[in-house]
């Protein structure tokens, strides 16, 4: 990985748009440049700011659940007695956490051309089925047997015990990234795909419940719908739920023309059997999408991989429809729309985020947690920002009188920057010690400066 030890930083103005609205940034940015003077630290670079609230912070400080919701889910799990609840939830915890993306028929074909020819060709019919026997059972000690999880009214339970408070710090950081850099946006419609027990009603509720006016929530178990709807009601079967203008229904509304604001498909693409209805299923919710499109998995390598395959299909199909009013691009975390880079190293790392949250007091909740998802934000309309900034893909490390930060770069590249105040000036490196795991760095790379006057355009 490059380092940025050598660089120097210089002080240039900056700001950003986008095609949902326009944010201007009226402060100075640092630039990550080679060979040039020391950041000015008489420049205008934060205007009347401090450095921790520098316009790259993100961050959303330790969340916790509406009390109202905590109170429904502890009463629902008084008056409904589930034997051994905190061992099942953590199996199904565990059993979430490892969970791989289901293999392919014609994958699995391959394989099993593969170990054909590796044990043997058969002579005669008996030799033939000996060697189908010998085939499968190797199949079955190598290939990840996925299993559809039907959720019924205990399953469901457990899984609120297990997931609503997680589930709601993961979306509750997504949309406080969506506020935070488009202050203006002002959601009205939200459909939740894959909804469960309702965790993004609520977050959604709780970042935008000003101006949201319809929820619709679709999920495919109809025990999951009445668990998230008695939530809503305090626990109850009746009364009036905490939230208006929710709806319930189990399947994707079926006129093209309905669209939502907001679209969001929180740890359910993983519940998909097939690559097939995995396609499908982000078209659809493509199509249905006016604003934003917000996916959300497991922090591990198979949720990552979820999520870049739908990242991909949404951007191809932007290059195969170039007359569509309304194309999408990548708006968080990638600072791009090219290959992730963690993908296509040597050694694959997963792409994920963390967001601290306080569980539900339950016996076994006692601490506080930490979160940890992948994610990706798609966005309609067309990006015009005038500088695009690197992410912060891994816990800063803040030693004696330097940092280190791993960037995800608008070149499509990972760096590994190691900032100090003295070649890198004392505003960049106060804002990138103040600076957390899913911030943007407020630097710009060489590769996204404007060319020097003195040079010819081509050439650059």
């Amino acid at each position: 990985m490059a380092t940025a030890s050598g660089l120097r930083v210089l002080p240039t103005l900056g700001g950003w748009s986008h095609g949902l609205g326009v944010a201007r940034q009226s402060r100075a940015l640092a630039v990550l440049v080679p060979c040039v003077t020391q950041v000015d630290n008489k420049s205008d670079f934060l205007g009347n700011r401090p450095h921790r609230q520098h316009p790259g912070i993100l961050q959303l400080p330790r969340v916790s659940l509406p009390q109202a919701l905590s109170d429904a889910a502890q009463l629902l799990l008084r008056t409904n007695s589930v034997p051994n609840m905190e061992k099942q939830v953590q199996t199904l915890t565990n059993h979430l956490w490892s969970r791989h993306v289901p293999v392919e028929p014609e994958e699995l074909q391959r394989r099993a051309a593969d170990l054909e020819k590796k044990l043997g060709n058969a002579d005669s019919s008996q030799a033939e089925e000996k060697l189908r026997g010998a085939v499968l059972r190797a199949l079955r000690k190598t290939t990840y047997h996925w299993q559809k999880l039907s959720y019924n009214e205990r399953l469901s339970l457990v899984y609120m015990a297990a997931r609503l408070d997680g589930g709601f710090a993961a979306v509750s950081r997504a949309f406080h990234e969506i506020r935070t850099r488009i202050p203006e946006f002002q959601p009205q419609t939200l459909m939740d795909f894959g909804s469960g027990t309702g965790s993004v009603t609520w977050a959604a509720h709780n970042t935008w419940g000003q101006s949201l006016r319809e929820y619709m929530c679709v999920d495919s178990s109809a025990a999951m719908l009445g668990l998230a709807e008695r939530l809503l009601k305090g626990g109850s079967e009746s009364g009036d739920p905490f939230i208006p203008g929710v709806f319930f229904r189990q399947y994707l509304p079926v006129s093209p023309k309905v669209q939502f604001d907001v679209v969001v498909s929180a740890f359910s693409l993983s519940e998909l059997p097939s690559k097939a209805e995995r396609t499908e299923v982000i078209q659809n919710l493509w199509r249905k999408t006016s604003n934003f499109l917000i996916l959300l998995e497991n922090g591990t390598k198979a949720g990552h991989r979820l999520l870049m395959d739908a990242r991909d299909l949404v951007l191809k199909g932007k290059e195969k429809s170039p007359l569509d009013p309304q194309p999408g691009f990548v708006f968080a975390p990638c600072p791009h729309e090219l290959p992730c880079p963690q993908l296509t190293a040597s050694k694959s790392l997963a792409c994920s985020f963390s967001q601290a949250y306080h569980p539900i007091p339950f016996s076994w909740n006692k601490k506080p947690k930490e979160e940890k998802f992948s994610l990706v934000i798609l966005a309609r309309g067309f990006p015009r920002e005038t500088h695009c900034w690197p992410r912060i893909t891994q816990p800063v490390l803040k030693r004696p009188r330097h940092v280190h930060c791993h960037l995800c770069c608008p070149d499509g590249h990972m760096q590994h920057a190691v900032i100090t105040a003295r070649q890198h000036g004392r505003d960049l490196y106060r804002c990138a010690r103040v600076s957390s795991w899913g911030d943007l760095l407020p630097v710009l790379t060489q590769s996204e400066l404007p060319p020097s006057p003195a040079q010819d355009p081509s050439e650059n």
